[in-house]
């Protein structure tokens, strides 16, 4: 009891030690279970497309808005281990494309398409491990 320095003093001490503090690093969370399903390292980055111009006529919206830019609604990972139907179609009959499923509650997150997917700013991504950012949580620790 000589020590009047609380525990959480000292964790904040010891972090301090550790040098200037880097940008948080981003995870993202299945919304419904929060359960990590990927990290800012598993993204797979891509170009922003022309918007709407870059889809085929009948995919377009027919508001025109061409100065705008268009927000991804959707991540690009790379195949992960949670992702079993990803794992069974390499030992299946070929599958090209499926739904991407969390493990811990079977909410749909995304879909996959080893030929390519179309982001919705205009971008092909191929192989696509695409998840919907609706259906996650983006969390910064």
């Amino acid at each position: 009891m000589d020590n009047p320095i609380s525990e959480a003093e000292t964790v904040v001490a010891d972090k301090s030690d550790l040098g200037p503090v880097g940008k948080p690093q981003v995870i993202y969370r299945c919304k419904k279970c929060r359960r990590i399903v990927a990290s800012a390292d598993n993204i797979v980055s891509h170009e922003h497309g022309n918007g709407e111009e870059c889809f085929k006529w009948k995919r377009r919206d027919g508001d025109a808005r061409e100065n705008e830019p268009v927000e991804c609604t959707s991540i690009f990972v790379e195949p992960m281990k949670w992702m079993q139907t990803v794992q069974e179609g390499f030992v299946g009959e070929g599958l090209v494309g499926e739904k991407l499923q969390c493990l811990g509650c079977k909410a749909r997150l995304g879909s996959f398409n080893w030929a390519g997917m179309q982001c919705n700013c205009g971008t092909w991504v191929n192989p696509a491990f695409q998840l919907h950012k609706s259906r996650l949580d983006e969390c910064f620790i």
